[in-house]
C-alpha cells in the first residue's frame, strides 16, 4: 500500500544551517518569514547559532519574572514558555520542521529533542533527564539539587514549527540571576563545560546535530506516532 505523499514513511534529513552569532530579533523575523512563505514541498531547516546578549519573553510571560533586566534587552517572542537567557556560549538551534509530513505531533518532537540533548550529555558522562511538567533538560548538583542545562520554547504555525531549543555551554551564566528563568524562581542554571562536557559551541552543536538527526529522520511509528 503506497504512503500518502504528506506522511513520510521515511522522513528525509532537515537542511542544516550554521549561521555563527546573529542578532535575535532578526532570526526571528527570518524564522517567520520562512515558515509564511513555506509550502508542502519546502525542505525542513535546522539552524544552529548563537545570539548576543538578550531576554525573550514568550507568548503567556509574565513582567514579574523578570527582575533586573539591567542593560540586556528584552524581546517579546511568539514561542512557548516565560522568560529565558541567551548569550554567546550558549547553543540555539531552530528548528523549522513541518510536523504534518514527518506525522507526528508537538509533544513528540518535544520529547526527541530532550533525548537528544540527554543522549548528548551521556556521551560525556553527564546524568541528565527531563521532565514531562516542565519542558527541558535537567542535571542534578552533588546534593540532589536539580539545576536546568537545556532549554525549550516552540511555536507551532500552519503545521510548522518554529523556535527551539539552548543548551548552556561555555557561557557566563550570571544574566539568569536577573530572571526567575522559565518562570521557576530560583532555578540554578548549569553549562556543559562546568561538568566535563564540551566547552565549544561549534564542537557540541555538531555533536548534538548527530542525535538530533537520527531523531528527526525516525518515523512516528517508531515512539508511538503523532502524540
Amino acid at each position: 500500500m503506497a504512503v500518502p505523499s504528506a506522511i513520510a514513511a521515511d522522513p528525509a534529513p532537515p537542511v542544516v544551517r550554521r549561521l555563527g552569532r546573529v542578532a535575535y530579533a532578526d532570526t526571528l523575523a527570518r524564522m517567520r518569514a520562512f515558515t509564511d512563505a513555506r509550502d508542502a514541498d519546502t525542505a525542513d531547516e535546522i539552524w544552529l547559532l548563537e545570539h548576543p546578549p538578550v531576554f525573550t519573553q514568550g507568548q503567556a510571560g509574565k513582567a514579574e519574572h523578570l527582575l533586573a533586566p539591567g542593560d540586556i534587552p528584552v524581546v517579546q517572542a511568539d514561542r512557548g514558555g516565560q522568560v529565558t537567557y541567551h548569550g554567546p556560549g550558549q547553543l540555539v538551534v531552530y528548528f523549522l520542521i513541518d510536523l504534518h509530513r514527518r506525522g507526528y505531533g508537538i509533544r513528540t518532537l518535544v520529547t526527541r529533542l530532550e533525548q537528544s540533548m540527554i543522549e548528548l550529555l551521556a556521551e560525556s558522562g553527564i546524568r541528565a533527564y527531563a521532565d514531562r511538567d516542565a519542558p527541558g533538560v535537567y542535571v542534578d548538583d552533588a546534593r540532589g539539587v536539580r539545576m536546568k542545562i537545556g532549554s525549550l520554547g516552540l511555536r507551532v504555525r500552519r503545521g510548522c514549527t518554529y523556535h527551539g531549543l539552548a543548551l548552556n555551554v561555555a557561557m557566563d551564566l550570571e544574566p539568569f540571576s536577573r530572571i526567575n528563568p522559565c518562570g521557576y524562581r530560583g532555578l540554578r542554571m548549569a553549562q556543559l563545560a562546568d561538568l566535563g562536557g564540551p566547552a565549544s559551541v561549534e564542537a557540541a552543536g555538531e555533536a548534538l546535530l548527530v542525535h538530533l538527526l537520527r531523531f528527526l529522520t525516525r518515523p512516528a511509528s517508531a515512539d508511538g506516532g503523532g502524540a
